[in-house]
């Protein structure tokens, strides 16, 4: 009989050979681009990377970046933004509370289902135009006559990843506080938990800072952990929880902690668990300039990141589900992350502090890459004079990384992180603003492959719906436009100050900020996309204003 120590023992065994494992095949990748530099392979490699430049000078755009990311470092990067582990994890309660595990189990397929359609949407248009703009330029280009839809999704978008690496952030001080409380019994104030994420934002903007081969080793190592801490995580719920639920349990039990009477409005607040987990597949176009075959590559890390992520989190969500002890337990809990609850009720305290620690390495590295976002986002705003301080947010320091949108993200991410010391609701408004502002983004160029179906598309990438496109975009577009508005519905009745949904003051602000700086500024610089380069390489001057 294996007792907890010892099962813990091998569990962590089996993390640590995972870990290795990982590393290894990141430095066996390392030996083998040594190895290619000899020539070979190597020139199908520099062939693709042409391709993908020549593409980029006819969309007017100088490669300016090292193309180093293969297939596995781009799907890693969305794989990493959506954070499967992550999200599940921390926003589990949502949908255990709105509708119980009947509400997650349809919730999570459905809401996955439909994300795969917005997916094949983006992916689609990222084929055509694979540069780093990713949604903001696709709006310039479907849409030209309009530069102030391109500014705003753009601003809107950028402000989105910056607020999501926040919370990423602020998501790993509070694993590391419930650490503290499941281990030592200490509760950390939020002073200190605010302290911790200052720090956490500061080792973001610094592997940020090191450039494209440490981003793109890194999500190529997440994809791996994720992976093998997902196997970790199902085994150890299914092992060692005392009690296993019933398959009927599983699949039919209705909760309601919400204080709504409609059953069907409860699971349907469950389905926002769900979409705000899986946000986060658009981010392989922000690195589409550092890619090989980056018409090809981009699209397909779109796709697949949604595709591996709803199989990954299915199965996370029923080993959870299976697991659960009480659901009132959890509601009750007085830990800083309620998925604690759950572990602690299921596996015990030693397994617990284990299953914390896997989850908040993957949070940590989702959190990198929305920075890894927004810092190319900047980039791309600034080259096209939609951005202040030009020359600076153009800037590339010698490890090839925009570090002016970097330190950018991080210093707004701290400055946000202070607001969660006065009041929680407040850090928590703006924050949710983020999951609403990402899909009012999604909305901009599915609106227009909707509304003009055959102007705003000319050319079409390898990656192509073909005969399918209006109806996939058409049912992408019900589908974001209903999230949107269930995003900002009061969540909890009766409705009081501290469980009032301040969403859409949060949303309504940052749209009413950017639609300012479009009027006071935007419309005298900006024009849409400004060209840096002729189709046959020769540098263009660029438009004045900085």
């Amino acid at each position: 009989m294996i007792n907890d120590r010892s099962w813990g023992d091998v569990l962590q065994l089996l993390l640590f050979c995972l870990f290795s494992a990982a590393m290894e095949k990141s430095a066996v990748a390392d030996v083998e681009s040594v190895d290619r530099q000899s020539g070979g392979p190597q020139e199908m490699l520099d062939a693709a990377a042409s391709t993908s430049d020549q593409r980029l000078r006819e969309l007017g755009y100088k490669s300016e970046f090292r193309r180093d990311m293969s297939l596995f470092g781009v799907l890693g990067i969305s794989f990493c933004a959506i954070g499967i582990l992550t999200g599940m994890s921390s926003a589990f309660q949502t949908g255990l509370f709105s509708g119980g595990p009947l509400g997650l189990f349809w919730g999570w397929n459905i809401c996955s289902l439909f994300m795969l359609l917005i997916a094949l949407s983006l992916a689609e248009i990222c084929s055509a135009y694979p540069t780093m703009g990713g949604l903001y330029f696709w709006v310039c280009k479907m849409k030209p006559e309009t530069p102030m839809l391109g500014f705003c999704t753009g601003w809107i978008y950028s402000i989105a990843m910056t607020f999501t690496g926040t919370s990423g952030n602020l998501s790993v001080a509070l694993y590391l506080a419930s650490l503290a409380e499941v281990g030592q019994g200490r509760t950390l104030t939020r002073v200190e938990v605010a302290a911790i994420a200052w720090g956490v934002n500061i080792a973001s903007g610094i592997i940020n800072t090191v450039g494209t081969k440490a981003i793109g080793g890194m999500s190529s190592f997440n994809l791996w952990w994720t992976l093998g801490g997902t196997l970790v995580l199902v085994i150890t719920l299914l092992v060692k929880a005392p009690v296993k639920n019933s398959a009927a349990y599983v699949f039919t039990d209705y909760e309601n902690f919400t204080g709504w009477q409609s059953r069907g409005f409860v699971v349907l607040l469950g389905f926002l668990q769900a979409v705000y987990t899986l946000e986060g597949c658009e981010t392989a176009a922000q690195v589409a300039e550092e890619a090989k075959r980056a018409e090809l590559l981009a699209p397909l890390a779109v796709v697949g990141s949604i595709v591996g992520s709803w199989i990954i989190g299915l199965v996370y969500m029923l080993a959870l589900v299976f697991s659960v002890q009480n659901i009132a337990s959890v509601q009750a809990t007085s830990f800083s992350i309620p998925i604690a609850q759950l572990y602690y009720d299921a596996v015990g305290q030693r397994l617990t502090l284990m299953c914390l620690t896997v989850v908040a390495l993957a949070q940590f590295m989702a959190a990198v890459t929305a920075f890894t976002a927004s810092s190319r986002l900047f980039y791309a705003l600034a080259r096209d004079n939609a951005f202040p301080i030009k020359s600076k947010y153009m800037a590339l320091n010698r490890y090839q990384a925009p570090y002016w949108g970097v330190w950018t993200s991080v210093l707004v991410g701290c400055i946000i992180s202070c607001a969660y010391i006065g009041s929680a609701v407040a850090f928590n408004a703006i924050l949710s603003s983020a999951a609403i502002a990402v899909m009012l983004s999604y909305l901009q160029p599915i609106i227009i492959r909707v509304f003009w179906p055959s102007t705003s598309l000319s050319e079409h990438g390898p990656f192509s719906l073909g005969r399918w496109s209006w109806a996939v975009n058409f049912a992408s577009f019900l589908f974001t436009v209903f999230i949107c508005v269930l995003f900002v519905l009061p969540t909890a009745r009766p409705t009081t100050a501290l469980n009032m949904n301040y969403a859409i003051v949060a949303i309504g602000t940052v749209i009413l900020l950017v639609g300012l700086c479009w009027l006071f500024w935007g419309r005298y610089r900006f024009a849409g996309p400004v060209k840096t380069v002729t189709l046959d390489g020769t540098a263009e001057s660029e438009k004045a204003g900085l």
